[in-house]
């Protein structure tokens, strides 16, 4: 692909043969990663050649670019031979418009990261857009890895990396589609490198070395499009593409240099860098006055805990994005109380410290940031810090990022897998999504009937997850409006007399009670669901066949029961048989019995999931499982009038 020969049938492939409404198709992308000398030693030559068609305005997000770039130390990652044009097809003719290099923009995202910017002009429904750059990077051990699938579909991508002799290079594989092209060859590159003597004024010399190069070529064909589905962590763990993780390098006459970091071996460093865990070592005097009055009086070291976490958790505020890093001082996020969410939990660390308890950083990679390879310590696999905090004989983990979070809770996204804890070990921590046992009770009574309306009562303690986004959704809107928008979505049902418990104490499950009219359309004869607003509407797993694994947040338990006192002068006319199934054996369980006595009609409902993970083979027996309980959810109890 030569740049700026684009061709008047390029702009005619706007139809993916699998993807027919895709909003943008990448046309061609080539990409290689190759090294080279620089003075007396090697850097990292990495080259991007992209070219996709926008389709229509929704693909417009492919014309707003970012290159992110690394430094480290006194090193950094250089952009070079940036071009980029916009291509139009006009009466006939294809016109270019270049990208005025003044319009690229630098960002910084951390103190290790830089993200250069830039907009494609002139771009419209049908345009084509290219663009091609090159960065030259001294850091051998970052070799860039290639994602060959993305959000739009891919008719071409190819990716090429020669690796000399001397480096040792894990390769790492994922995705679920074939390459068309997967080879490698052996050959030998001279390189020359610049000796710069050992003492100042000594002369300079040049020497070469002309190693084998093991030569990598992966290329995939009309890769479909990859999109978020719903119980799916994030397509990034699912998504085609190669990574490497360098592991060694072995020199002429020089035994082999591991440098493959052990886990210890990471979190010791980071537990000493000074944006990071070298905060809870200091001494943080000026935390003194504020930990003393907190907990002067107070007979536990829980109780210690509690009275720091409520205070961080309630006085500084969240900003910025989610990193690993601390974005400034402590005692700036001290004295002006706000921070991003690990300048928020490292304060929290030193307050409890400080405080004579023993507390320690804690780092994870959130539900949508993807999974740790718990084979390859690497940093960037992290994107979020808690703390971690040995209380007698357990072990509390902590974040006092979110000011609705109950003390020992964590956010839903924290339960991805392995954590790490930032001390001398690394040791692993399992935040696990089976570990999180997310309960809900539902009781309702119907009682009576008058002017045609049944009237009852409903009594629901929520899950703790659930009652976090209940208690956020009251606190944006009000409970006045929350009831509002509760009648709203129930046809039929009318809530009234709406109570909390415990809507303040945010350790503890919300308990929900009400009154309630349900209005009888035709008083001869009475249709009613059971479940009332609470049944699935349509099964939540809709497609026929998946390919990824199925990712709950939680395993489950569901029970709802319903008392009703058959009204006066009605008889039961046709009541739903009851049923019980289970999941795979042991992987759910449920059940729907109703049952008449004395005047009464009593039923329960009862869903439980008993593990939150399951595996593409298993989808069709838990897409049936799900069937069955729609179904039975939708069927009605008939009463009609006596004659």
């Amino acid at each position: 692909m030569k740049f700026g020969k684009v061709s008047k049938e390029e702009f005619g492939m706007n139809k993916f043969r699998n993807d027919t409404g895709a909003h943008a198709i990448v046309l061609t992308e080539i990409g290689s990663s190759s090294f080279d000398s620089e003075g007396d030693w090697f850097k990292l030559v990495y080259k991007v050649h992209r070219r996709i068609l926008i389709v229509d305005k929704n693909g417009y997000d492919e014309a707003n670019m970012v290159i992110t770039l690394y430094r480290g130390g006194e090193q950094e990652e250089k952009l070079l031979n940036l071009k980029a044009s916009t291509y139009n097809l006009e009466n006939g003719q294809v016109v270019e418009t270049k990208m005025d290099g003044k319009s690229v923009f630098s960002e910084k995202i951390d103190k290790e990261y830089v993200n250069k910017r830039f907009t494609m002009p002139a771009v419209k429904e049908g345009s084509i857009i290219e663009y091609s750059y090159t960065v030259h990077s001294p850091f051998y051990q970052r070799l860039r890895p290639w994602n060959f699938q993305g959000e739009y579909p891919r008719l071409w991508s190819e990716y090429q990396v020669a690796i000399p002799e001397y480096f040792d290079y894990v390769q790492i594989q994922q995705g679920f589609e074939s390459f068309a092209v997967k080879k490698s060859e052996i050959v030998r590159q001279t390189f020359s490198f610049v000796d710069r003597g050992a003492s100042a004024g000594a002369s300079s010399s040049t020497f070469t070395a002309t190693p084998t190069v093991g030569k990598f070529t992966w290329a995939s064909q009309d890769v479909p499009a990859i999109h978020p589905e719903k119980f799916i962590t994030t397509t990034r763990n699912y998504v085609n593409r190669i990574e490497f993780q360098l592991s060694g390098i072995t020199l002429p006459n020089t035994p082999r240099s591991s440098k493959q970091s052990t886990w210890g071996e990471l979190m010791k460093n980071l537990m000493e860098d000074k944006d990071m865990g070298k905060y809870l070592t200091e001494p943080n005097y000026f935390l003194e006055s504020m930990v003393n009055s907190l907990v002067s009086n107070t007979s536990s070291n829980e109780e210690k805990a509690r009275k720091i976490y409520d205070w961080v958790r309630d006085n500084i505020t969240k900003v910025g994005d989610d990193q690993i890093w601390t974005s400034q001082s402590l005692k700036t996020t001290f004295n002006s109380k706000k921070g991003n969410i690990t300048d928020i939990n490292i304060l929290l660390g030193a307050m409890l410290i400080k405080a004579g308890l023993n507390a320690e950083a804690i780092v994870l990679s959130t539900r949508d940031h993807g999974y740790v390879f718990q084979h390859y310590p690497i940093y960037s696999r992290f994107n979020y810090t808690i703390i971690g905090l040995t209380l007698d004989d357990r072990y509390v983990t902590l974040d006092a990022s979110d000011p609705l979070m109950g003390f020992g809770r964590l956010p839903i996204d924290c339960y991805n897998g392995g954590a790490r804890k930032v001390n001398a070990f690394g040791d692993q921590l399992m935040l696990s999504a089976d570990s999180i046992f997310e309960q809900r009770t539902t009781s309702v009574s119907i009682l009576g009937m008058e002017n045609g309306k049944m009237k009852g009562m409903r009594s629901r303690k929520s899950g703790y997850f659930e009652s976090l986004a209940l208690r956020e959704k009251i606190k944006e809107e009000g409970k006045d409006k929350y009831l509002e928008s509760l009648n709203k979505a129930n046809n039929g049902l009318e809530i009234n007399n709406l109570e909390f418990d415990g809507l303040d104490s945010l350790d503890k499950q919300l308990i929900e009670s009400c009154n309630f009219e349900y209005a009888v359309d035709n008083p001869d004869i009475i249709y009613f669901t059971p479940m009332m607003d609470e049944a699935y509407k349509k099964n939540p797993f809709i497609a026929m066949e998946r390919k990824f694994p199925v990712e709950m947040p939680y395993v489950s338990d569901e029970v709802f029961t319903l008392n009703w006192a058959i009204p006066q002068g009605y008889e039961v006319d046709e009541l739903p048989k009851s049923a019980r199934a289970t999941l795979n054996g042991n992987d759910g369980y449920f059940e729907y019995i109703l049952q008449q006595s004395d005047g009464y009609i009593q039923f329960r409902f009862r869903l439980q999931l008993k593990k939150a993970n399951f595996l593409p083979e298993e989808y069709a027996t838990l897409r049936e499982f799900f069937d069955l309980v729609v179904k039975k959810q939708a069927e009605q109890i008939v009463l009609k009038k006596k004659k």
